[in-house]
């Protein structure tokens, strides 16, 4: 029968608990006076290890907490501090997690002139002069295949791999030009039907196309064949909505009026 196993948790020593005024010294020692404010509770770190907690009241810093950790020998009753620290605390503001720039630029940042590089082993390109579907067989890279396709002038250095036409499908039909964007639950039909639909070729042509109606906000984006808005080409206005016919203009052939010039 396997041993069962326990986490202890560590018990934190009186000595070192009753040595707040110790640990503020130190502090305030780090800190500078008036960095340092009232006593916030301390943890157990270890065996004969205990960290005080002070709140910080260094500008810039609110919710951030001084952290000075003590410690003693065995059979010592006198604390030794280890380090001070200036700690977030759960209400601390911290900067937010760091990212490399090319996750942080977002579509809406690039301007004129700015440039957005594809790494050499982006999973969303392969060679366009690589030969086989990738679906059912590994792709050839066959230098003469290479060589036809450049003189012929129908190859590009690259193009969309299976994974890069995925995500682009994924992201087409979860952004605001899908079936899910408030404009198309309400839409009195759907794109697939409406005659300003530009279709796609290509496997993304079996769930996308254009949109060509410049009376509506998704003229020139590529659209969901589910998607629908209020400019379908098919919306006629009731005839009680349609504008009152003027009657025929009346000639007045008895009187004349002046016309203001000799």
């Amino acid at each position: 029968m396997a041993a069962s196993t326990r986490t202890l948790r560590a018990r934190s020593d009186p000595a070192l608990v009753d040595a707040v005024e110790v640990a503020r010294e130190a502090a305030v020692s780090v800190g500078g006076e008036g960095q340092v404010g009232e006593h916030e509770g301390h943890r157990a770190e270890g065996e004969r290890v205990v960290s005080h907690l002070f709140a910080s009241r260094r500008p810039g810093y609110r919710g951030w907490q001084w952290s000075v950790t003590l410690t003693r020998a065995s059979r010592q009753k006198t604390a030794t501090v280890d380090e001070v620290v200036l700690l977030p605390g759960p209400d601390a503001i911290v900067a937010p997690v760091w990212l490399p720039w090319a996750e942080r630029v977002r579509p809406a940042d690039v301007g004129p002139g700015d440039l957005v590089p594809t790494d050499d082993d982006d999973p969303r390109l392969v060679p366009g002069w690589l030969t086989g579907d990738p679906a059912t067989e590994p792709l050839i890279d066959d230098t003469a295949v290479r060589q036809v396709a450049d003189e012929v002038g129908l190859a590009r250095p690259q193009v969309l791999s299976l994974e890069g036409r995925d995500a682009a499908a994924e992201r087409w039909y979860d952004s605001d030009h899908g079936p899910a964007a408030p404009i198309a639950a309400t839409a009195p039909g759907r794109c697939i039907g409406c005659g300003f639909l530009v279709r796609m070729a290509g496997p993304l042509g079996l769930l996308f196309g254009v949109c060509a109606n410049g009376n509506v906000a998704d003229d020139g984006n590529v659209v969901s064949l589910d998607h629908g808005c209020g400019g379908h080409s098919d919306v006629r206005l009731p005839s009680n909505r349609l504008p009152e016919k003027l009657p025929e203009p009346v000639i007045d052939t008895v009187s004349y009026e002046p016309l203001g010039w000799d």
